[in-house]
């Protein structure tokens, strides 16, 4: 049986390194329960942007591994999703961090669930309680 991929935002990575935000809770949970977490290059370059110290960088370096490439079959979905979302200003890099999800069939957890749902396709998981 496949293991189960979930993609992770931005936002709820930031999120998941304060210690017991409910997004470091959930995320512990996926991570006993053996979920492979991933990113794309895109979130990940986000992420690099900080502020971040060494043992954020190197915790979350851990959780996700090596970042996932923005091919080009992610360009084309990036552009479909921009162009059919009504083609928001600063909305772009959402986008192509959606369509990298999207093309591996992942989960996609993120606290921006406002800026994300409007792409079809994208397999969002519930907001963290």
């Amino acid at each position: 049986m496949a293991s189960t991929i979930i993609h992770l935002d931005t936002s709820f990575l930031i999120r998941a390194l304060s210690a017991h935000s409910r997004e470091d809770r959930v995320l512990r949970r996926w991570i006993a329960g053996g979920v492979e977490l991933r990113i794309s290059c895109i979130a990940w370059a986000e992420f690099l942007c900080g502020p971040l110290n060494a043992r954020q960088l190197a915790l979350a370096a851990a959780i996700v591994g090596e970042p996932e490439p923005f091919v080009a079959e992610d360009s084309v979905q990036a552009a479909e999703l921009f162009n059919r979302s009504g083609r928001r200003r600063g909305s772009f890099v959402d986008c192509m961090i959606a369509a990298t999800a999207i093309r591996h069939s992942a989960r996609f957890a993120t606290a921006n669930h406002a800026h994300f749902r409007r792409f079809p396709g994208l397999l969002l998981e519930p907001a963290p309680q």
